[in-house]
């Protein structure tokens, strides 16, 4: 395989020991394929430049990675990142059209800052590079390049979801978003529920046409789609938690439940989380549930996210002030029935939390993947595990049929399914857990990327021949 070049919003540069500055799956994943075919890693630095331009690089080489990434002014982040990026395409692929917030400044920003990063990268490209440039921040990147001359093979990844037609065309630039992605080769979305609505945001307004098999014709380009479910890295996630039963954060933790039950939820503060309506559910499975009163806690780990952006800003609070009625509500002198914690915790920390926990609580209310969902089973111990419930509107949810599948707004159903989990025999947790690891390790984290990159360096041109392609 030619040399990989990563483009992404935010790069995990190593520190001077060579370790990579974030542990998450994906980046050790994107790292690992790097080094094992030679690469380039390139976006943002993460950090502010008062009001200069994006126009220089700081590269590092670390064997045979290099990576290289740029600052942004604040006007940028304002515009590119926290303007365009996360109140208009967020909410929007999220199906949050009321929380969408379009500007024509930030939208000239967003492809502004794309721009410049295309500037910036086209001299750092040889001619048989591999470039793979993954989501929603980027989306007119390719394009950017293809204008430079740039010829390679140039992949998109999509984290998130992929909204159907009639949510993306609310977007007044939405025609320029899709020429953007025909610029690719490869598109590359979560789950198949994506591709259908990638093809009717294609098809429906007439921007491009089916070829046959995943191929598509759009503004003069060929380019194929595909889903390809991101995985986590199973084996030594099953690896940290079975370890992590000797952490100190998790033996406080377990000698502090005095025996109760534990019902867990990890996730960023996002309002497509769903984290107040999980909150609502577990105060209503414990109204419903007397026996429950003072033998279940509830731990929600939620890290601050994107502080400057408003509604980020609005939910915080909300989400802090529910928790507290429902503990003023429903606790005792001896027991809190949900603890709120506001900051990151440890992956190691996360792992062993997992595996003590009776059910895990993954009730977004619209997710392109959810990896907790995947590290939670992963955690799980064999012989005793707890069980998922996982809402239908995460991606995880298309494959991981041991959970117990709910709709996070039916706020009835799913306390029902927390008195479920956490009365289930051992056996039908067993049954459930067996049904799901296998799938967990034949779809790991470095098996989603080698069949990704293995189609966008291998795809074949699409036949002459086709009828489709000659009509």
């Amino acid at each position: 395989m030619p040399r990989l070049v990563v483009v992404s919003n935010r790069v995990p540069v190593p520190s001077s020991q060579g370790s990579t500055a974030t542990a998450g799956g994906l980046a050790i994943a994107l790292e690992a394929a790097l080094k094992s075919h030679g690469g380039l890693w390139f976006g943002w630095s993460g950090k502010t430049s008062g009001e200069r331009e994006v126009e220089w690089l700081e590269i590092r080489d670390v064997g045979n990675v290099t990576y290289a990434v740029a600052d942004l002014n604040r006007r940028d982040v304002e515009e590119y990142y926290a303007g365009f990026a996360n109140r208009a395409l967020w909410p929007l692929c999220h199906y949050r059209l009321d929380l969408t917030d379009f500007s024509r400044k930030d939208m000239a920003g967003y492809f502004r800052v794309n721009r410049s990063f295309a500037r910036l990268l086209a001299p750092l490209l040889r001619k048989d590079d591999l470039i793979w440039i993954h989501d929603y921040h980027l989306i007119p990147l390719a394009s950017e390049l293809r204008h430079m001359g740039v010829k390679n093979r140039i992949g998109y990844f999509h984290h998130i979801p992929w909204p159907p037609v009639d949510v993306l065309a609310a977007l007044p630039v939405y025609d320029t978003i899709m020429r953007g992605l025909a610029a690719y080769d490869l598109v590359g979305l979560q789950t198949d529920y994506d591709v259908e609505n990638f093809e009717g945001c294609l098809l429906r307004e007439g921007f491009g046409k089916p070829l046959g098999g995943n191929w598509y014709e759009s503004y003069g380009h060929r380019f194929q789609v595909g889903n390809f479910p991101i995985g986590i890295d199973t084996g030594a996630f099953v690896k940290t938690a079975a370890e992590a039963v000797k952490n100190p954060t998790v033996k406080r933790t377990l000698q502090s439940l005095n025996g109760r039950d534990l019902v867990i939820g990890v996730d960023r503060l996002d309002y497509s989380k769903g984290i107040g309506q999980r909150i609502e559910a577990f105060s209503r499975f414990c109204e419903m549930s007397p026996s429950a009163r003072g033998q279940t806690t509830f731990l929600q780990i939620t890290p601050k996210s994107r502080s400057e952006v408003p509604e980020y800003a609005d939910m915080q609070r909300e989400i802090a002030e529910l928790t507290g009625r429902v503990n003023g509500q429903l606790g005792d002198v001896d027991w809190v029935p949900i603890r709120y914690v506001n900051k990151a915790i440890g992956q190691r920390e996360l792992a062993g939390l997992y595996r003590m926990s009776k059910a895990g609580l993954v009730t977004p209310l619209r997710d392109g993947m959810n990896l907790v969902a995947k590290e939670y089973v992963a955690a799980q111990d064999p012989e005793n595990p707890g069980v998922l419930v996982l809402s239908r509107f995460a991606g995880a949810a298309r494959e991981l049929d041991g959970a117990l599948i709910v709709n996070p707004y039916d706020t009835e159903a799913t306390a029902n399914a927390i008195g479920r989990a956490i009365s289930m025999p051992l056996d039908a947790r067993r049954e459930r857990y067996n049904a799901m690891m296998p799938k967990l390790r034949k779809h790991d984290v470095a098996n989603w990327c080698r069949s990704y990159l293995d189609c966008l360096a291998s795809a074949p041109e699409m036949p002459k021949e086709h009828p489709a392609a000659a009509s």
